[in-house]
């Protein structure tokens, strides 16, 4: 069984879709992010950093693990699937994670906090992580003129990373026009069972625009 620790983020989804998708058991324990439940000690003791997802391996001693791109290692790695075995082709998916960790997640965060909940508009940081937001498109865009998914032509773990937050573009204020590629990936995706299921894990809890607001710059400030 793996507790999976989450909230309703893009971040969260990445679990939730892996553990859709790898037909592996799992319960969910839904953190209310605006409560300060990620920074309890119970919740501290199995991620010092405080923040959301974290998993709990019960069938491995209780073997916890945190951070996002870990927890989705740990579980092909578990589970034998989506990181493949050839050497080449595993390291072309850790690569394409590494690129959602690094570029896309910090990027889009950075684009929705001043786009959308930063108290004060600076129009130059909104433009900023806009801009390079599009050239991480770009990027992606490119890669999948030639291929089907982001590492190659086999579905996989960087791809479980990175469509969650690819989907909401619009939310960080982030065109996507004339990326035709990029397009047909989300799409494509979009009919995965496992990804519909896994956005909806756990759902949303409705808030006003303040109060998400608040929830987002205070996850961000502290």
């Amino acid at each position: 069984m793996i507790e999976l620790y989450t909230a309703a983020t893009p971040n969260g989804f990445k679990i939730s879709i892996a553990l859709e998708e790898m037909g592996l058991e799992y319960r969910v324990h839904h953190l209310a992010l605006s409560e300060g439940e990620q920074k309890r000690p119970e919740f501290l003791a199995i991620n010092p950093n405080g923040r959301i997802p974290a998993i709990i391996d019960t069938d491995n001693d209780d073997f916890a693990v945190f951070e996002s791109g870990a927890i989705l290692l740990y579980l092909a790695e578990k589970t034998g699937k989506f990181l493949p075995q050839d050497p080449k082709q595993r390291s072309r998916v850790i690569q394409w994670l590494m690129f959602q960790m690094s570029a896309v997640g910090p990027m889009m965060g950075q684009a929705n906090v001043f786009y959308r909940y930063f108290p004060e508009k600076i129009p130059a940081a909104i433009a900023r992580y806009q801009h390079e937001g599009r050239r991480l498109f770009e990027v992606m865009n490119t890669q999948l003129a030639k291929h089907r998914y982001l590492a190659g032509d086999e579905y996989s773990i960087a791809d479980m990373a990175s469509w969650p937050w690819v989907r909401g573009y619009d939310w960080s204020g982030i065109e996507i026009t004339g990326l035709p590629h990029l397009q047909r990936w989300l799409d494509e995706l979009a009919q995965r069972p496992a990804c519909q299921k896994g956005i909806i894990t756990p759902p949303s809890t409705e808030m006003s625009d303040e109060d998400k607001a608040r929830q987002i710059f205070k996850m961000v400030t502290e």
